[in-house]
């Protein structure tokens, strides 16, 4: 059976475990790095990972988008959003179709 995992700073991340997702509660770059690793070489079939973690991982995070397991998704933190996670699923699905069918309108 696949799995679901996620990485973020403790606040963000304890509602997940309370609903059953392994977790990773870090803001360290080489915890969350070793932590996203760890999920990946495992039956994960997604990662949940914060903006600021996705944003702080960079080229590390972005390796996965290539791969078909686990699906690496970014989530705002329990503070709010800063937009990267809705222009990370703006360039795949631009990517996947061949042209911007989310945000027609120019927002």
């Amino acid at each position: 059976m696949y799995r679901i995992g996620v990485i973020g700073d403790r606040e963000s991340v304890l509602a997940f475990r309370a609903a059953g997702f392994d977790v990773a509660d870090t803001t360290d770059y080489n915890r969350a790095l070793a932590a996203l690793e760890g999920f990946a070489s495992k039956n994960y079939a997604i990662v949940y990972v914060t903006e600021q973690i996705a944003a702080l991982l960079g080229a590390e995070a972005e390796k996965y988008k290539e791969r078909t397991f686990p699906a690496v998704i970014v989530i705002p933190n329990n503070r709010g959003t800063d937009g990267s996670g809705m222009a990370a699923v703006k360039k795949s699905v631009e990517r996947a179709v061949g042209a911007d069918i989310l945000f027609q309108d120019g927002k």
